[in-house]
């Protein structure tokens, strides 16, 4: 995972309402989502402002449902999210490439979350 140290990026914490319009709009996808990710390195725009990643955009209300449903702490999974959506900034893909890249994908997740979760420990209980 290579960036400048100066990199910057936004994060929006949003509702389902507003992230289904965002991925309607952008994506073609008339659906609620957990988490969508807009890079600026990427494109006819990209390289301009080096430094500036893109924007990653999180559902409160998906990451709630689906803490709940796994059991897991809703903090732990907006990190995870957010990780996840800074991920695809930085050019790592499970949709659009092969196999082979959402493995390389699941496995940096799982290296950054461990250090995530070791270094800001949230509460157990559920949501």
């Amino acid at each position: 995972m290579a960036c400048p140290d100066d990199s910057e990026l936004s994060i929006v914490i949003t509702d389902d309402e507003q992230i289904r319009e965002i991925n309607r709009d952008y994506l073609d996808r008339d659906r609620p989502t957990n988490v969508i990710s807009f890079a600026m390195q990427e494109g006819e725009g990209g390289g301009l402002q080096p430094g500036l990643l893109g924007d990653v955009v999180i559902s409160a209300e998906t990451a709630a449902r689906d803490a709940a449903e796994a059991g897991l702490p809703f903090e732990s999974e907006l990190f995870f999210l957010l990780l996840h959506g800074i991920l695809h900034l930085l050019g790592f893909d499970h949709e659009r490439g092969s196999e082979e890249d959402a493995r390389i994908m699941e496995e940096k997740e799982r290296e950054v979350f461990a250090i995530i979760e070791s270094e800001f420990p949230v509460s157990q209980e559920g949501s």
